[in-house]
C-alpha cells in the first residue's frame, strides 16, 4: 500500500480492470538489484528479476510452523494470481515487490498474519479485491490489517492535499489498533525507497521528501533504528543528489586516513576490557551520509572539520557492567566535559537504551561509545518491532512498549477532537519529534516532552481536564509565564482553576499535537455560537455578491451538505466562522448548484472592496479576536482576516502586521465596520518620554484615572544617559476619540516631553 498517487508501485488512476489481464504501472518503480541501493548503510534487496518465495520461505522456516508457512504460501499464490500480467515499470513481475515486503518483515520475525497482510498489501487496493473475500479466505486479522494498509476508494477530495492526508489518517488509526499496520508500511516504504532510481527526478524529490517528513520520523519514534537510518540516508540521496553523491566521495576517501586510527582504538578498547575481565563486543560504526550533513549544516562546519565520523559500540553482558565499562573506558581515554549522556537511566521516549560518551582518542581525534546490554541493542535496533504489543497482554508490556502503546493511543484521542483529516495530520506530525526533554511532576514522575514544550504542552500531557484549566505554573518554585519553554530536569507545578478556560493565544506557543487539538477542539464547541452566526453572516455577505438569494430552497441545502461532508448547515456556518472554510469558496459551490458556472462567477464581485463589511460589536467572544500587534479600538479604520481554527482576527487597516499577511493570503481577508453600540472598553497602547524626576509615574497615571482610563500594564525603558525614560502603559478606552482626548490631558502634565499612540 502506498499512499500518495506519485508512490512507486502504484497506478495514479487505475481504471478498473479484469484480474489477470496485463497491466504496467506508470509509476511503478525499477526492480531491486545490488547496485541499486544508494545508501551506503542499506541492505542489498533480494529480488532480482524473477520472483520467488524461495528466500522467504527460508527466513520464515527459521522461526514458523509449518502449518503457518502453509498459509504465508497459500497468501502468496492468491496475491500472485491476482497480480498476475502486471508489472513494474521496469517490467520485473510486481509480485516481486511484495515478497521484497514480506521479506524485510520476516527479517523482524513477525508473525504469520503480518507475513501474509505483506505479500497481500496491494491487493484491495489494485485489483479491487474486497474486504469480505479476504475475510473469507484468510481470516478478519489479516483482511484488517490490509484494509487498514490499503488506500481509501475513490472519493472526491478537495485537493490532493486533503487525499493524502486522508490516507495518512487511515493508516495511523489503524495502526493505533495494531502497530503491524504501521510496521509493515514502513517495509513496503524501505522497498519503495530502495528501488526509487528509474523514477523522474521530480517524483523522486516527492516521495524522498513525504519519507523524510514523515516515514522517517515514524521509524525513529517507534525505536526502528535500522530503518530510521536508511530511510534518512535514501531520502538524502534523491532529495540533493550532488550533495549526497559529493560527501560519499568525501567519506570513501577518508575511510583510508582514518582506518589506522579505527584499528588502534578497537584494539585498545578490546584490551582494556578484558583487562577488567568485562565479557563485551566491540565494534566500530560510520555515522550516516545524512548524519553527518545534518552536523555539518547545524554547526556550519567543512567535512575535515567534522571528526567522529566513526562511533563505537560497546555490548555488554549485564547492566551494572554499562557502567563498570563506562568508567574502563573514562580511565583509556578523556572524557569531553558535557558530552556524556545516560540514556539508562531515564530513556529515550521511544525506549532507547545506552549510555552515550565522548572521548578524545588517539591524536586528539573525538570519538563516541555507546555502551549497551545485548537486550537493549536489539531495542535500538528493531524498537517495537523486537517486542509486538500484539504478542502479549497489556500486562506483560515491558516500559518501552507502554510507551509505544499510550502515544499510539494518544492518536485516537487526537483523532476524536480534530475537524478534517489535514489538522489531524498536522497534530500527528509536530509529534513525531526526534529531540526530546525530560521534566518532573512534583511527586519526581518524569514526563518526556518535545524540545521548545511549554507548561501547556506539559499540562494536556498529564490530563486534557488539566490543560483546560490552566491558569499558571510554577518552574522548580518560581512562578514562570506559560509560553516558558522547558529544559531538561524543570520541575514543573500546573496550577489549574475550574472557572479557566483554552486561550486561543496558547495555539501560538504550544508544541505537542495533543494540546493543539485539544485547545482547538475546545475553541470549537465552546464558541460555537458565535462562530456559526459569524460564520452565516459571512455566507450571507458571499452570496448577495454574487447575485444569489441567501435563503436557499431545502433541495440544495441537502446537495451542499452532501458535497461538503456537512452533517447540518450549523456545522458549515460554524466552519466558516473559524477560518475552516472559505465563504467565497462555498458561495461559488452553491452558485454551481444553482446550475451556474462556478468559474464563471464574476471576480469584481467577490473582491473585499465590493461586499458588505462585517460589524464588529468587540463582544462577541473568541471567534471575533482584535490583533495583539495593533490593538484596533473603535474610530479605527479597520479590515478581518479568517485565521483557520481561530475565527476572525481584526487588525487596523495601516498594520504593518496586516498589510504582510495579505500579500501571502488575499482571499482570506474581508471588509469590516465597528457597530454603533459597543459596551465594553478596549486595550490600547500609549509610549511617553519622560523626564527622570521623583514622582512623575503618579502623576501620568493620575491623570489617566482623572481622564476615565484604566491602565492594565506599565512598563519602563531607560536611555543610556539616564536623563529620559520611555513608559510604557497598556490602558483601557471606550474610543478613538477616548483615547486621542486622554493623550491631550496626559500631554500637559509636568516632565512628560511626547506621548503617542503606540501601534507595534
Amino acid at each position: 500500500m502506498n499512499l500518495t498517487p506519485a508512490d512507486p508501485g502504484i497506478s495514479e488512476a487505475p481504471a478498473p480492470r479484469a484480474r489477470r489481464s496485463a497491466k504496467s504501472k506508470p509509476e511503478a518503480a525499477a526492480p531491486a538489484a545490488p547496485s541499486i541501493s544508494t545508501s551506503p548503510l542499506a541492505a542489498p534487496t533480494v529480488t532480482a528479476g524473477v520472483a520467488t518465495i524461495t528466500h522467504l520461505s527460508e527466513k520464515l522456516a527459521e522461526y514458523m510452523s509449518e502449518a503457518d508457512l502453509k498459509k504465508v504460501k497459500e497468501a502468496y499464490r492468491f496475491s500472485d494470481e491476482m497480480h498476475l500480467g502486471q508489472v513494474r515499470k521496469s517490467g520485473e513481475p510486481y509480485i516481486s515487490h511484495p515478497i521484497a515486503v514480506a521479506e524485510i518483515c520476516a527479517d523482524w520475525k513477525l508473525d504469520a498474519q503480518a507475513i501474509m497482510a505483506a505479500l497481500l498489501h496491494d491487493v484491495m487496493e489494485d485489483q479491487d479485491v474486497k474486504k469480505d473475500e479476504l475475510i473469507e479466505r484468510f481470516g478478519a486479522p489479516v483482511a484488517h490489517l490490509v484494509d487498514g494498509l490499503s488506500k481509501l476508494e475513490k472519493i472526491e477530495f478537495q485537493s490532493q492535499i486533503e487525499a493524502q492526508a486522508e490516507n495518512f489518517r487511515k493508516m495511523l488509526l489503524a495502526m493505533a489498533s495494531d502497530v503491524r499496520v504501521i510496521l509493515i508500511k514502513l517495509a513496503d516504504r524501505l522497498h519503495n525507497m530502495r528501488t526509487l532510481d528509474v523514477m523522474a527526478p521530480s517524483k523522486k524529490r516527492r516521495i524522498a521528501g513525504e519519507t523524510m517528513e514523515v516515514y522517517v520520523p515514524i521509524a525513529h519514534r517507534l525505536g526502528l533504528n535500522n530503518i530510521y537510518r536508511e530511510l534518512q540516508d535514501l531520502a538524502f540521496a534523491h532529495l540533493y543528489p550532488m550533495r549526497y553523491h559529493v560527501l560519499s566521495k568525501a567519506v570513501k576517501a577518508a575511510r583510508g586516513n582514518r582506518r589506522e586510527v579505527v584499528s588502534k582504538i578497537l584494539d585498545s578498547v578490546k584490551n582494556t576490557l578484558s583487562m577488567a575481565n568485562i565479557p563485551a563486543e566491540v565494534y566500530g560504526r560510520e555515522k550516516t551520509l545524512y548524519g553527518i550533513y545534518k552536523k555539518m549544516r547545524a554547526k556550519h562546519l567543512s567535512f575535515s572539520q567534522v571528526l567522529d565520523v566513526y562511533g563505537f559500540r560497546v555490548v555488554v553482558d549485564s547492566f551494572p557492567n554499562c557502567y563498570v565499562a563506562l568508567g574502563t573506558l573514562h580511565s583509556l581515554y578523556k572524557p569531553m566535559p558535557g558530552k556524556f549522556k545516560d540514556y539508562i537511566a531515564i530513556r529515550k521516549l521511544n525506549g532507547y537504551q545506552s549510555l552515550h560518551t565522548t572521548l578524545i582518542g588517539p591524536y586528539g581525534t573525538p570519538v563516541e561509545f555507546q555502551i549497551r546490554t545485548q537486550e537493549m541493542h536489539r531495542t535500538a535496533e528493531s524498537g517495537v518491532a523486537a517486542h509486538w504489543l500484539y504478542k502479549n497482554g497489556e500486562n506483560n508490556l515491558s516500559d518501552m512498549q507502554q510507551r509505544t502503546h499510550a502515544w499510539l493511543q494518544s492518536l485516537l484521542d487526537i483523532q476524536q477532537q480534530t475537524g478534517d483529516s489535514a489538522e489531524f495530520l498536522e497534530h500527528v506530525k509536530v509529534d513525531l519529534f526526534p529531540d526530546s526533554v525530560y521534566v518532573f511532576t512534583p511527586k519526581s514522575k518524569i514526563i518526556a516532552m518535545p524540545r521548545g514544550a511549554t507548561p501547556i504542552d506539559f499540562a494536556y500531557a498529564i490530563h486534557t481536564g488539566i490543560g483546560d484549566h490552566t491558569v499558571s505554573v510554577t518552574i522548580n518554585g518560581e512562578p514562570a509565564p506559560l509560553r516558558t519553554e522547558l529544559r531538561n530536569g524543570d520541575i514543573v507545578e500546573i496550577v489549574t482553576d475550574n472557572n479557566s478556560r483554552p486561550s486561543p493565544s496558547w495555539l501560538s506557543f504550544v508544541r505537542t499535537g495533543k494540546a493543539r487539538s485539544a485547545i482547538r477542539h475546545h475553541l470549537r464547541t465552546i464558541n460555537l455560537p458565535e462562530s456559526i452566526s459569524l460564520g452565516q453572516q459571512l455566507l450571507t455577505q458571499a452570496l448577495n455578491g454574487i447575485g444569489v438569494d441567501p435563503e436557499l430552497p431545502e433541495p440544495l441545502v441537502e446537495r451542499l451538505l452532501n458535497e461538503s461532508s456537512a452533517k447540518s448547515m450549523d456545522e458549515l456556518y460554524a466552519d466558516i466562522g473559524i477560518g475552516k472554510r472559505m465563504a467565497a469558496l462555498v458561495a461559488r459551490h452553491i452558485f454551481g448548484l444553482l446550475g451556474g458556472e462556478s468559474a464563471s462567477v464574476p471576480v469584481d464581485h467577490n473582491s473585499a472592496a465590493d461586499l458588505d463589511p462585517v460589524t464588529i460589536y468587540g463582544s462577541e467572544g473568541v471567534s471575533v479576536q482584535l490583533a495583539p500587534c495593533c490593538l484596533p479600538i473603535p474610530g479605527d479604520q479597520i479590515i478581518g482576516q479568517l485565521r483557520r481554527d481561530q475565527g476572525l482576527q481584526v487588525h487596523t487597516a495601516d498594520c504593518t502586521v496586516a498589510k504582510r499577511q495579505r500579500q501571502k493570503e488575499p482571499d482570506r481577508w474581508i471588509p469590516v465596520k465597528w457597530g454603533s453600540e459597543l459596551n465594553r472598553r478596549f486595550d490600547s497602547r500609549i509610549r511617553l518620554l519622560i523626564n527622570n524626576e521623583k514622582g512623575i509615574l503618579a502623576r501620568v497615571a493620575a491623570e489617566i484615572g482623572e481622564s476615565d482610563g484604566n491602565i492594565t500594564f506599565v512598563g519602563m525603558d531607560e536611555d543610556s544617559e539616564h536623563v529620559l525614560h520611555q513608559l510604557r502603559f497598556t490602558i483601557q478606552v471606550k474610543d478613538r476619540v477616548h483615547l486621542a482626548g486622554l493623550l491631550r490631558n496626559v500631554r500637559k502634565v509636568a516632565g512628560v516631553n511626547r506621548v503617542t499612540r503606540e501601534r507595534g
